[in-house]
Protein backbone atom coordinates (compact mmCIF):
# COMPACT_ATOMS: atom_id res chain seq x y z
CA UNK A 1 0.00 0.00 0.00
CA UNK A 2 1.06 3.61 -0.52
CA UNK A 3 1.51 6.35 2.06
CA UNK A 4 -0.38 9.51 3.02
CA UNK A 5 1.21 12.82 3.97
CA UNK A 6 -0.45 13.60 7.28
CA UNK A 7 -0.41 16.86 9.22
CA UNK A 8 -2.17 15.56 12.35
CA UNK A 9 -4.76 13.10 13.64
CA UNK A 10 -7.65 13.73 16.01
CA UNK A 11 -8.92 10.59 17.70
CA UNK A 12 -12.36 11.67 18.88
CA UNK A 13 -13.75 14.28 16.50
CA UNK A 14 -17.41 15.23 16.95
CA UNK A 15 -17.80 18.03 14.36
CA UNK A 16 -16.47 16.28 11.27
CA UNK A 17 -19.34 14.12 10.13
CA UNK A 18 -21.79 11.80 11.89
CA UNK A 19 -20.96 10.29 15.26
CA UNK A 20 -17.53 10.03 16.86
CA UNK A 21 -14.77 10.04 14.28
CA UNK A 22 -11.08 9.59 13.74
CA UNK A 23 -10.16 12.73 11.80
CA UNK A 24 -7.03 12.69 9.65
CA UNK A 25 -5.80 16.11 8.55
CA UNK A 26 -3.71 15.72 5.42
CA UNK A 27 -0.87 18.03 4.42
CA UNK A 28 -1.26 20.24 1.36
CA UNK A 29 -4.02 22.38 -0.13
CA UNK A 30 -4.66 23.89 -3.55
CA UNK A 31 -6.40 26.95 -2.04
CA UNK A 32 -5.25 29.58 0.48
CA UNK A 33 -8.41 30.70 2.26
CA UNK A 34 -8.22 33.91 4.26
CA UNK A 35 -10.01 32.35 7.22
CA UNK A 36 -8.08 29.07 7.28
CA UNK A 37 -7.56 28.08 10.92
CA UNK A 38 -4.89 25.52 9.99
CA UNK A 39 -2.65 27.51 7.60
CA UNK A 40 0.24 25.20 8.41
CA UNK A 41 -1.60 22.49 6.44
CA UNK A 42 -1.57 24.55 3.21
CA UNK A 43 2.02 23.96 1.95
CA UNK A 44 2.44 20.76 -0.05
CA UNK A 45 5.78 20.27 1.66
CA UNK A 46 5.73 19.18 5.27
CA UNK A 47 3.67 16.72 7.23
CA UNK A 48 4.72 13.18 8.03
CA UNK A 49 4.33 10.11 5.84
CA UNK A 50 2.06 7.48 7.37
CA UNK A 51 1.71 3.93 6.11
CA UNK A 52 -1.87 3.31 5.05
CA UNK A 53 -1.83 -0.11 6.67
CA UNK A 54 -1.00 1.48 10.04
CA UNK A 55 -3.78 4.05 9.67
CA UNK A 56 -6.29 1.32 8.85
CA UNK A 57 -5.19 -0.61 11.94
CA UNK A 58 -5.57 2.50 14.10
CA UNK A 59 -9.09 3.07 12.77
CA UNK A 60 -9.99 -0.59 13.29
CA UNK A 61 -8.89 -0.34 16.93
CA UNK A 62 -11.36 2.54 17.37
CA UNK A 63 -14.40 0.77 15.91
CA UNK A 64 -15.99 0.26 19.32
CA UNK A 65 -15.97 4.04 19.85
CA UNK A 66 -17.44 4.79 16.43
CA UNK A 67 -20.71 3.00 17.16
CA UNK A 68 -23.29 2.88 14.38
CA UNK A 69 -22.73 6.43 13.08
CA UNK A 70 -19.02 7.21 13.46
CA UNK A 71 -16.01 6.38 11.35
CA UNK A 72 -13.08 8.06 9.62
CA UNK A 73 -13.05 11.58 8.17
CA UNK A 74 -10.19 12.77 6.00
CA UNK A 75 -9.77 16.53 6.05
CA UNK A 76 -6.89 18.89 5.42
CA UNK A 77 -5.49 20.84 3.86
CA UNK A 78 -7.37 19.48 0.87
CA UNK A 79 -7.64 15.68 0.99
CA UNK A 80 -8.33 15.26 -2.73
CA UNK A 81 -4.81 16.51 -3.47
CA UNK A 82 -3.90 12.97 -2.35
CA UNK A 83 -6.83 11.21 -4.04
CA UNK A 84 -4.70 8.44 -5.56
CA UNK A 85 -3.34 7.34 -2.17
CA UNK A 86 -6.74 7.69 -0.51
CA UNK A 87 -8.31 5.09 -2.83
CA UNK A 88 -6.57 2.07 -1.24
CA UNK A 89 -7.02 3.61 2.22
CA UNK A 90 -10.77 4.05 1.88
CA UNK A 91 -11.10 0.72 0.12
CA UNK A 92 -9.45 -0.99 3.10
CA UNK A 93 -11.66 0.91 5.55
CA UNK A 94 -14.77 -0.17 3.64
CA UNK A 95 -13.61 -3.78 3.83
CA UNK A 96 -13.44 -3.36 7.62
CA UNK A 97 -16.99 -1.95 7.72
CA UNK A 98 -15.83 1.56 8.70
CA UNK A 99 -17.80 4.63 7.54
CA UNK A 100 -15.75 6.98 5.35
CA UNK A 101 -16.09 10.73 4.89
CA UNK A 102 -14.18 13.39 2.95
CA UNK A 103 -14.14 17.04 4.03
CA UNK A 104 -13.28 18.88 0.80
CA UNK A 105 -13.36 22.27 -0.90
CA UNK A 106 -14.81 20.53 -3.96
CA UNK A 107 -12.35 22.02 -6.43
CA UNK A 108 -10.64 18.78 -7.52
CA UNK A 109 -12.54 16.32 -9.69
CA UNK A 110 -9.95 14.37 -11.64
CA UNK A 111 -10.18 10.65 -12.41
CA UNK A 112 -8.68 9.58 -9.07
CA UNK A 113 -11.02 11.89 -7.15
CA UNK A 114 -14.02 10.54 -9.05
CA UNK A 115 -13.06 6.94 -8.35
CA UNK A 116 -12.59 7.75 -4.67
CA UNK A 117 -15.84 9.62 -4.10
CA UNK A 118 -17.94 7.40 -6.37
CA UNK A 119 -16.83 4.06 -4.96
CA UNK A 120 -15.40 4.53 -1.48
CA UNK A 121 -16.68 7.73 0.18
CA UNK A 122 -19.88 7.13 2.15
CA UNK A 123 -20.19 10.89 2.69
CA UNK A 124 -18.62 14.05 1.29
CA UNK A 125 -18.75 17.41 3.06
CA UNK A 126 -18.21 20.28 0.63
CA UNK A 127 -17.11 23.71 1.84
CA UNK A 128 -18.93 26.37 -0.19
CA UNK A 129 -16.58 29.36 -0.13
CA UNK A 130 -18.70 32.11 -1.65
CA UNK A 131 -21.73 32.85 -3.79
CA UNK A 132 -20.02 34.63 -6.70
CA UNK A 133 -16.71 34.44 -8.60
CA UNK A 134 -15.17 37.67 -7.28
CA UNK A 135 -15.88 36.76 -3.67
CA UNK A 136 -14.58 33.23 -4.21
CA UNK A 137 -11.29 34.62 -5.50
CA UNK A 138 -11.02 37.08 -2.64
CA UNK A 139 -11.52 34.31 -0.07
CA UNK A 140 -9.44 31.54 -1.69
CA UNK A 141 -6.87 33.29 -3.86
CA UNK A 142 -7.79 31.21 -6.92
CA UNK A 143 -10.37 31.23 -9.71
CA UNK A 144 -12.23 28.00 -9.01
CA UNK A 145 -15.73 29.37 -8.59
CA UNK A 146 -18.22 26.91 -10.03
CA UNK A 147 -16.12 23.89 -9.12
CA UNK A 148 -18.10 23.10 -5.98
CA UNK A 149 -21.38 23.11 -7.92
CA UNK A 150 -19.87 20.71 -10.49
CA UNK A 151 -18.70 18.55 -7.61
CA UNK A 152 -22.21 18.37 -6.13
CA UNK A 153 -23.68 17.68 -9.57
CA UNK A 154 -21.29 14.75 -9.91
CA UNK A 155 -22.16 13.52 -6.42
CA UNK A 156 -25.86 13.69 -7.26
CA UNK A 157 -25.34 11.13 -10.04
CA UNK A 158 -23.90 8.64 -7.55
CA UNK A 159 -27.00 8.77 -5.33
CA UNK A 160 -24.76 9.05 -2.25
CA UNK A 161 -25.10 11.75 0.43
CA UNK A 162 -23.35 15.10 0.72
CA UNK A 163 -23.33 17.85 3.33
CA UNK A 164 -22.59 21.47 2.55
CA UNK A 165 -20.56 23.74 4.83
CA UNK A 166 -20.51 27.53 4.73
CA UNK A 167 -18.37 29.89 6.81
CA UNK A 168 -20.43 32.90 7.86
CA UNK A 169 -18.16 35.98 7.90
CA UNK A 170 -19.88 39.24 8.88
CA UNK A 171 -19.64 41.75 6.05
CA UNK A 172 -18.23 39.15 3.65
CA UNK A 173 -20.39 36.04 3.34
CA UNK A 174 -23.48 36.90 5.41
CA UNK A 175 -25.19 39.35 3.04
CA UNK A 176 -28.89 38.31 2.88
CA UNK A 177 -29.07 38.59 -0.93
CA UNK A 178 -26.03 36.37 -1.27
CA UNK A 179 -27.43 33.79 1.14
CA UNK A 180 -30.54 33.60 -1.03
CA UNK A 181 -28.27 33.00 -4.05
CA UNK A 182 -26.60 30.19 -2.13
CA UNK A 183 -29.95 28.59 -1.40
CA UNK A 184 -31.17 28.95 -4.98
CA UNK A 185 -27.92 27.49 -6.32
CA UNK A 186 -28.08 24.31 -4.28
CA UNK A 187 -31.77 23.69 -3.75
CA UNK A 188 -33.29 20.60 -5.31
CA UNK A 189 -30.31 18.25 -4.97
CA UNK A 190 -31.44 14.96 -3.47
CA UNK A 191 -27.89 14.15 -2.33
CA UNK A 192 -27.63 17.20 -0.04
CA UNK A 193 -28.74 16.09 3.42
CA UNK A 194 -27.90 19.26 5.30
CA UNK A 195 -26.11 22.61 5.33
CA UNK A 196 -23.76 23.33 8.21
CA UNK A 197 -23.26 27.00 9.02
CA UNK A 198 -19.79 27.59 10.41
CA UNK A 199 -19.72 30.81 12.47
CA UNK A 200 -16.57 32.82 11.85
CA UNK A 201 -13.84 32.73 14.50
CA UNK A 202 -10.25 33.90 14.81
CA UNK A 203 -8.79 30.82 16.46
CA UNK A 204 -6.14 30.39 13.77
CA UNK A 205 -4.84 33.97 13.80
CA UNK A 206 -1.77 33.13 15.89
CA UNK A 207 -0.86 30.33 13.47
CA UNK A 208 -0.62 32.80 10.57
CA UNK A 209 1.58 35.02 12.71
CA UNK A 210 3.76 32.06 13.68
CA UNK A 211 4.28 31.35 9.98
CA UNK A 212 5.37 34.96 9.46
CA UNK A 213 2.28 35.80 7.39
CA UNK A 214 -0.30 38.52 7.83
CA UNK A 215 -3.81 37.47 8.77
CA UNK A 216 -5.84 39.46 6.24
CA UNK A 217 -9.22 39.09 7.95
CA UNK A 218 -8.08 40.63 11.23
CA UNK A 219 -10.68 43.41 10.91
CA UNK A 220 -13.57 40.95 10.55
CA UNK A 221 -15.72 40.52 13.63
CA UNK A 222 -17.24 37.32 14.98
CA UNK A 223 -20.94 36.63 14.47
CA UNK A 224 -23.59 37.73 16.91
CA UNK A 225 -26.28 35.15 17.78
CA UNK A 226 -28.75 37.34 15.88
CA UNK A 227 -26.65 37.23 12.70
CA UNK A 228 -26.39 33.46 12.88
CA UNK A 229 -30.11 33.05 13.45
CA UNK A 230 -30.89 35.41 10.55
CA UNK A 231 -28.73 33.35 8.21
CA UNK A 232 -30.41 30.16 9.38
CA UNK A 233 -33.87 31.63 8.74
CA UNK A 234 -32.89 32.75 5.22
CA UNK A 235 -31.36 29.39 4.27
CA UNK A 236 -33.86 27.04 5.96
CA UNK A 237 -36.40 26.99 3.08
CA UNK A 238 -33.74 25.64 0.71
CA UNK A 239 -32.33 22.70 2.66
CA UNK A 240 -33.63 19.62 4.48
CA UNK A 241 -31.66 20.53 7.61
CA UNK A 242 -29.59 23.47 8.83
CA UNK A 243 -27.01 22.90 11.57
CA UNK A 244 -24.99 25.55 13.40
CA UNK A 245 -21.50 24.26 14.20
Amino acid sequence: MSKLKVHSIESFGTHDGPGIRMVIFLQGCNLKCLYCHNPDTIPLKGGAEHEIEALVKRAENMKSYFGKLGGVTVSGGEPLVQSKALIPFFKALKEKGIHTNIDTNGSILNDDAKELIDNYADLVMVDIKHTHAKGYHQITGVDKYGSSLKFIQHREKSGKPAWLRYVLIPGHTDIPEELIKLGERYKGFDCIQKLEIQPYHKLGTHKWEALGEEYLLKDAIENTPEQIERAKEILSPYFKEIKIN
